[in-house]
This record gives structure tokens, C-alpha cells and sequence, in this order.
């Protein structure tokens, strides 16, 4: 199992817009759905740092988290592209294997 973990610091104004398309059931969650290699995705708002976020996204092996992204490719950077206007900062931290 491996867990991909991204923080965030979404727009002010846009912030439930992004809990929408980052959250357990948004768009990202959704994408990902259509493998059965994905496990889950948690997003976690920050209680002391107010607009900071973990986002991660679960899946069973690394090597079918790749297959899935090149796999998708068009569909994946286009939601990527979509989402861009609802964050001011995107980090990824890092993919952690349990």
C-alpha cells in the first residue's frame, strides 16, 4: 500500500470549492474511482494553521498508481489544469509506503 501526500493552501475564496473537488468524494476521488487499484483519498484541514491541507490518495502499489496516471494522462492533467485556479500553493510531500 502506498499513500501519495500533498499539501495545499487553497484560494481564500475558493476554499469550498476545493474541499469539494479534493475531498473523499470530489472529482480527484472520482478519476481515481475508475481503477480498482485505488483504495481512498482523505483530505485533512489543518486545526491551528487555518487554510493549510493534507490530501492523500491511497492505492495499493506504486507501480498501479503509475500505470493509472499514464493510463489517464489527458484526463488527469486536465483536472489538474481545472483545479490550478483554486489553490495558491500545491506541494507534493511525498508517495509513503506502510
Amino acid at each position: 500500500m502506498i499513500t501519495v501526500v500533498w499539501r495545499f493552501e487553497p484560494k481564500p475564496a475558493r476554499r469550498e470549492e476545493f474541499e469539494r473537488a479534493y475531498g473523499r468524494d470530489g472529482a480527484w476521488a472520482r478519476l481515481f474511482s475508475r481503477d480498482p487499484a485505488y483504495v481512498e483519498t482523505i483530505l485533512l484541514r489543518d486545526a491551528v494553521c487555518e487554510g493549510s491541507y493534507l490530501c492523500m490518495d491511497k492505492w495499493t502499489s506504486l507501480s498501479a498508481y503509475e500505470a493509472f496516471k499514464e493510463k489517464h494522462r489527458a484526463e488527469y492533467e486536465a483536472l489538474d489544469r481545472e483545479c490550478e485556479s483554486l489553490t495558491a500553493e500545491e506541494i507534493r510531500i511525498g508517495i509513503f509506503e506502510d
